[in-house]
């Protein structure tokens, strides 16, 4: 095979997994249904849990109005929510944040975690 060949069969099977990285929001916005009961994404609200409305990019334990665990304050000292954290933390919140108040065991698919994160990142995408 050709090395431009090999090129152009590489750039075509790596396109879809670069895109199912990304995320689906229409999908995260329904695996996001369960989280809904104490998070809300779309609005400057809290519930039981802080608003995730912003939260990809946002410094953790940031929200003014909302009363963090000890666990969660000093989890955040000088951390953002970014993907990797994010990821982390669905996976397993109680083993990433000891202490945490969330009492969700976690998200156990990948697809579903990016999912997720996709429609935090914009959850106009997501149809909510």
């Amino acid at each position: 095979m050709k090395p431009s060949s090999l090129l152009l069969t590489l750039a075509v099977v790596a396109a879809p997994l670069s895109a199912f990285a990304a995320g689906d929001p229409v999908a995260g916005a329904k695996t996001f249904k369960v989280c809904s009961a104490c998070h809300i994404a779309t609005e400057a609200k809290n519930k039981v849990g802080p608003t995730l409305q912003g939260v990809v990019g946002r410094p953790i334990a940031s929200i003014a109005d909302f009363k963090y665990s000890k666990g969660m304050t000093e989890f955040g000292q000088g951390k953002v929510w970014d993907e990797a954290q994010l990821t982390a933390y669905l996976k397993a919140p109680r083993t990433v944040v000891k202490g945490t108040k969330m009492a969700f065991a976690g998200l156990k698919k990948d697809d579903e975690i990016a999912n997720v994160i996709a429609y935090l990142k914009d959850p106009a995408a997501g149809g909510q």
